[in-house]
């Protein structure tokens, strides 16, 4: 299986992205992890943009999307919510035709140096999500919380977090097989 990881955050020293960085050494075997490029790159969301044509950075990365077999989204915790260049990108995504977000077997993860780990984030992300139709594994939840304390240097360091994580990504690369052949019968 090929999945395709989307940080929510843009920051160098990101504990999101360095979250993002260990999936591939606790993932299913079998499963290739690849983590797209930088959101940074997306102009703020703005349909006369749009009629002019999909900004490069916007195709590519839907191209990665709609080809992979599963979405993995990391992201931090801003004000209560959403990080408003997740969402941004997001918005883009959703504008492409065809929509690769729709169907997507999707997964949601969070960092934090707050004791909520990214719980609020993860539920407004989740509403998000209902909107473009992606379809996202409920449980189990990762949500690193004081995260600044089991990442260090840009790895993650403590070995809990790396086993649920762990524990996460084997029940998500179920969903995806399951979502797989739900989609060969339909």
């Amino acid at each position: 299986m090929n999945w395709v990881v989307l940080v929510g955050s843009v920051r160098k020293g990101s504990l999101n992205a360095a979250l993002a960085r260990a999936l591939a050494g606790i993932a299913p075997e079998g499963t290739a992890l690849e983590i797209l490029p930088s959101i940074a790159e997306f102009p703020i969301y703005d349909g006369d943009i749009e009629a002019e044509g999909f900004p490069a950075p916007v195709t590519a990365m839907g191209e990665k999307v709609a080809a992979a077999d599963a979405l993995v989204i990391v992201t931090p915790e801003y004000n209560y919510s959403v990080p408003g260049g997740l969402k941004n990108a997001l918005d883009w995504l959703s504008r492409l035709k065809p929509q690769p977000l729709s169907g997507k077997p999707t997964l949601i993860l969070s960092a934090s140096p707050g004791s909520m780990g990214g719980a609020r984030a993860q539920y407004h992300l989740r509403q998000v999500l209902v909107a473009v139709n992606a379809h996202v594994m409920n449980v189990p939840e990762v949500m690193v919380s004081q995260a600044h304390t089991k990442i260090t240097d840009g790895v993650v360091t403590d070995q809990g977090t790396l086993d649920f994580t762990k524990k996460q990504l084997a029940a998500f690369a179920t969903f995806v097989k399951k979502a797989k052949a739900g989609d060969a019968e339909g």
